[in-house]
């Protein structure tokens, strides 16, 4: 493989970090105190399952989400703070791809209507998962640091 300026591993772990910046930035926009003591979020998330097209996901919503809708925000919003941290720091990364992953489809799914949402979700399971076939945490990451995965 030939590149430019850096390796195609390095290239790699830039792409890796870029994702973990992207989901900090997911993190730190979103109002805390409006998800956790408002149910802002949440509210949100249960308007657009419950006028989805697809009965599957109002289901899902309404048997997963909406019966602890505190514990959900908290899921969310410090999932995203986790996968942020695993792929900046390049700690435990396969976990934070796969993670990353499955929370970026989960997303296409429930907002399948805003195509907005639809692109941004769609390029994050991209990367996702090129990252991880590709083996992303070779360089640069904590996991090759400490020998953690070869």
């Amino acid at each position: 493989m030939q590149t430019v300026w850096l390796t195609g591993a390095e290239w790699l772990a830039v792409l890796r970090i870029g994702l973990g910046l992207w989901w900090l930035e997911s993190w730190r926009h979103k109002d805390k105190k409006g998800w956790f003591e408002r149910g802002t979020g949440i509210a949100w998330a249960a308007d657009v399952a419950g006028r989805h097209r697809w009965a599957v996901v109002r289901n899902g919503f309404d048997a997963v989400v909406a019966p602890r809708p505190k514990l959900m925000a908290y899921v969310v919003v410090h999932a995203e703070l986790a996968l942020s941290l695993g792929l900046v720091t390049g700690l435990l990364t396969p976990v934070a791809l796969v993670g990353g992953l499955l929370l970026n489809l989960l997303y296409l799914v429930l907002m399948i209507h805003d195509w907005a949402e639809q692109g941004q979700n769609a390029m994050m399971a991209l990367i996702s998962l090129v990252a991880l076939l590709a083996v992303s945490w070779q360089t640069w990451s904590l996991d090759s640091a400490i020998g953690l995965l070869r």
